[in-house]
């Protein structure tokens, strides 16, 4: 018996034997797009969306974006998943809303304290079966939609190992010829984790309005971090915290998808997070680490069409499965907006861009460890040889806050010892670290977080914060 997995991209069949083969689908490649404001931009600009009278647009510029809204109870996903779709059917996108598989099954009868081990086992097996099935069917709707359309899911697959223990979760997968790179990374493009209520809220934790919540507040809690820590290590995962009020919420997660997706949203949203980068030394044992998850990523960067223009490729995995991704940047428009294009490609299509190589540039190795602390989403850059002697021992850490001072602060990882912040610095830029050439000759050194002037351009001050620093992928 074979289980289909699509991704948008290609499907992955795992078969009985245990081998992977893949389904190339080069009509169905998705281009994500990242804008970082660098001035007030045009409120509602929208890069690369050619409407016609009725709505529509052209099947190159098509988008279908797929989300995984996640969290713990009472967190704001229902209203969440309203607002999302009442702001994008407003810019004209078509919006589906993939209801949540486990409120379906258990609104028919099931009490899941009454099932036996082996019940429960077989239970969340055929969950996740069944929510494989009702995601394809949204996501091929998505694909032949002639709008662009966003698919927002009430829960993904891998919040179904915060229900059931590791041991298990490792024996169905396996079981199954599951592997996470396809379940979590490759199968949506964003999770937004919307955090419960019982974790910086309490006053407004509630079970009365859910016919299948019955969970009290240290519960609450508890799967609120499970329903976390199952998606750690999706590269687009954002936490949308209790830190401001609920209205302020809804925009933090509207803006996160909006960032993610391409549209200038201008001054409708306040746009308050931002990119931060530190540099790290003496890396403590793994045991002091909260659970994390590695990968190994490779960086390519390619011959670009000018010095305005960067492109790189980046292979992402574990245990030998792999996803990839084109990057291209382009660093001005217009004089306001900042855009970077990343398009998911096939193995094969990954393989046939290598020929583009730039020989100024070595190959980037990293060993890349992601983790939750604190409400907020780390990632770890360990660079790894071979490689320019600069970046030898070199350790980056990199997240996502609209916090500031002491309440910044008090959310870093304490266990680590961070030398100090990097942000916009261009030492650390890997675009300079990857150069062959030594930095005090070449004239390809960018001297500011804008990669692609050069030399001509006045050196961004160390620390200062820019929208569009160079995003690691």
């Amino acid at each position: 018996m074979a289980t289909l997995l699509s991704n948008g991209q290609q499907s992955v069949l795992a078969s009985s034997n245990g081998q992977e083969q893949q389904k190339d689908e080069p009509e169905q490649q998705q281009q994500q797009v990242e804008i970082r404001k660098s001035t007030s931009p045009k409120p509602g600009a929208m890069p690369s969306l050619k409407l016609n009278r009725m709505g529509s647009v052209s099947p190159k510029d098509k988008r279908v974006y797929k989300i995984v809204l996640t969290g713990g109870p009472c967190g704001g996903k229902t209203t969440g998943q309203s607002r999302l779709c009442t702001f994008f059917e407003n810019l004209g996108w078509k919006v589906f809303r993939v209801p949540e598989t486990a409120t379906v099954l258990l609104s028919g009868g099931v009490k899941f304290s009454d099932l036996t081990e082996k019940e429960a086992y077989k239970f969340q097996e055929n969950l996740i079966r069944t929510m494989v099935q009702i995601e394809n069917t949204y996501f091929e709707l998505g694909n032949s939609s002639t709008r662009n359309c966003l698919i927002i899911c009430d829960r993904g697959v891998m919040d179904a190992s915060a229900y059931i223990s590791k041991d298990k979760w490792e024996k169905m997968m396996a079981g199954n010829k599951w592997n996470p790179v396809e379940m979590r990374d490759n199968r949506y493009n964003q999770i937004l984790h919307l955090v419960s209520a019982a974790n910086g809220a309490e006053d407004f934790y509630s079970t009365e309005d859910h016919a299948c919540r019955s969970e009290g507040v240290d519960l609450a809690r508890e799967l609120d971090y499970k329903s976390a820590a199952a998606w750690v290590g999706h590269p687009y995962f954002d936490v949308i915290d209790n830190s401001t009020n609920f209205e302020a919420k809804m925009n933090r997660m509207i803006e996160s998808v909006c960032q993610k997706v391409g549209i200038d949203i201008g001054d409708r949203l306040q746009a308050t997070s931002r990119k931060l980068k530190y540099l790290v030394a003496l890396l403590p044992p793994d045991s002091e680490f909260p659970p994390f998850q590695d990968f190994e990523v490779v960086h390519h960067y390619l011959q670009s069409a000018g010095p305005k223009v960067q492109a790189r490729l980046r292979k992402r995995g574990q245990k030998n499965h792999w996803s990839y991704i084109h990057t291209q940047r382009r660093p001005n428009v217009h004089g306001q907006a900042r855009i970077e294009v990343k398009t998911q490609l096939t193995h094969r299509d990954y393989m046939n861009l290598l020929a583009q190589r730039d020989d100024a540039h070595f190959t980037i190795y990293k060993k890349r460890r992601c983790f939750l602390i604190n409400n907020q989403y780390f990632q770890l850059d360990i660079y790894k040889e071979p490689g320019h002697p600069r970046c030898k021992g070199l350790v980056l850490l990199e997240t996502y806050s609209s916090l500031t001072g002491d309440a910044l602060k008090n959310c870093m990882p304490k266990f680590l010892n961070i030398v100090k912040e990097v942000t916009g610095d261009p030492d650390y830029s890997m675009f300079n670290l990857s150069l062959k050439e030594d930095w005090s000759t070449t004239k390809k050194f960018c001297r500011s977080a804008t990669h692609g002037k050069q030399d001509e351009q006045p050196p961004v001050p160390p620390k200062q914060y820019h929208p569009y620093d160079e995003n690691s992928d």
